[in-house]
């Protein structure tokens, strides 16, 4: 059975069909990229799985469960965690503050013991800063030691994307969905990140879906790739095949000089 199954997926914005009859899955231990032009609907696509979106139509199955209606936390605490394509920090808390935040739909201490400061709590809160400390090492040097007592705010570009992560993982989540999660990065920060998408799946054992428009991180990183299109599954294969399929050429790139009236 498939982690994730999208059956039929349906999604009308005022008259533009964002998401039209999308069919889609992905296997536990999978890393499958989706990608597509400006416009193709990826975005609108996570944003539907995760419940910031209500579908017209259509079956999103986690793990067997329908998650269609379930509010986004609920979608969290099941097991699926995201990233954002702008990144979404609490940029006044410390980098340790913004993991252990993350971890609140995990906590089992009421609003009393929080306020009472009960010794439940305090043992709660404990466990937390660990967990918290422990993602956090999976980045090495780059959030590590006094980066810990450092505002989110301070962080250079590419580690506040480090540090998204990170507070998804904190979340104890089995699928991870990254959107753009290597964009405004130069060459190097891609390479490393890219490394870490792989460490994710094999160190980690993550399920990853990603939108990406860097090819190379695609190509480098997938056990397969989906291609939309205005909404519509145009492709769907391994790197090679997508890379020469004629549709996503000229999706892309636009339709081949001298067939304009064909």
């Amino acid at each position: 059975m498939p982690v994730l199954e999208v059956t039929n997926l349906m999604k009308d914005f005022g008259g533009v069909q964002a998401l039209d009859g999308v069919e889609f899955h992905v296997d536990k231990g999978e890393i499958v990229s989706v990608i597509g032009p400006n416009g193709a609907g990826k975005t609108s696509f996570f944003n539907t799985i995760t419940g910031y979106f209500s579908p017209d139509e259509g079956q999103i199955l986690f793990n067997g469960v329908n998650i269609v209606g379930h509010q986004p936390h609920e979608i969290t605490e099941l097991g699926i965690a995201r990233t954002f394509q702008n990144v979404r920090l609490f940029p006044n808390m410390t980098v340790l503050e913004n993991i252990m935040v993350a971890q609140h739909c995990r906590t089992t201490t009421g609003i009393f013991g929080t306020l009472l400061n009960t010794p439940s709590f305090r043992k709660e809160e404990r466990e937390i800063e660990e967990r918290a400390k422990e993602v956090l090492s999976f980045f090495g040097q780059r959030l590590k030691g006094y980066r810990w007592d450092q505002p989110a705010y301070v962080l250079s570009y590419a580690n506040r994307r480090r540090l998204e992560i990170a507070r998804a993982m904190a979340t104890m989540p089995e699928l991870i969905l990254l959107d753009e999660p290597t964009a405004g990065m130069n060459p190097r920060e891609t390479a490393e990140l890219t490394d870490l998408i792989r460490q994710l799946r094999d160190d980690r054992g993550y399920t990853v879906v990603l939108i990406e428009h860097e090819m190379r991180v695609v190509r480098d990183v997938s056990d397969r790739v989906v291609v939309l299109d205005h909404g519509v599954k145009i492709a769907e294969g391994d790197y090679g095949t997508i890379s020469q399929d004629p549709d996503v050429i000229e999706a892309y790139l636009g339709r081949p000089a001298g067939t304009e009236n064909a």
